[in-house]
């Protein structure tokens, strides 16, 4: 296996929600999607699609980018990657619903996508 550092502590911003009395989506894409296989230090591509429902916070976009750019040397399988990156997100903006894809570029000829979500008030359900 390939030994990397640990990704640096870029911090995901948020600011207030304009309507937080709206139910309403927000889709982010993310392309250009960089990671290090951690078997063999060869770098994976994808893309990285998020939805969610805010509350409170939004994700400011700037942050987020600096974000996702510390996986580039980072070695990750993809599994752990995609939920890391919900579990990040639902700690900076708290949303009522989240749902995030990798959508990675097939390597020997293998695509796998990876679909993690988050509903406020099914965390507790899921850990009994």
């Amino acid at each position: 296996m390939v030994r990397f550092e640990a990704m640096s502590s870029t911090k995901i911003e948020t600011f207030a929600n304009p309507a937080p009395q709206r139910d309403y989506e927000i889709a982010i894409s993310a392309p250009e999607f960089t990671s290090v296989c951690p078997m063999t230090g060869l770098p994976d591509f994808g893309e990285i699609r998020v939805s969610y429902v805010p509350d409170e916070r939004c994700i400011e976009l700037k942050s987020f980018k600096y974000y996702l750019v510390d996986y580039r040397s980072r070695g990750i399988f993809y599994e752990a990657a995609t939920n890391q990156i919900l579990d990040d997100l639902v700690a900076a903006c708290q949303p009522r619903r989240m749902t995030v894809v990798g959508d990675f570029t097939p390597r020997g000829g293998i695509r796998t996508t990876v679909t993690v979500a988050y509903a406020r008030g099914r965390e507790a359900a899921a850990t009994t």
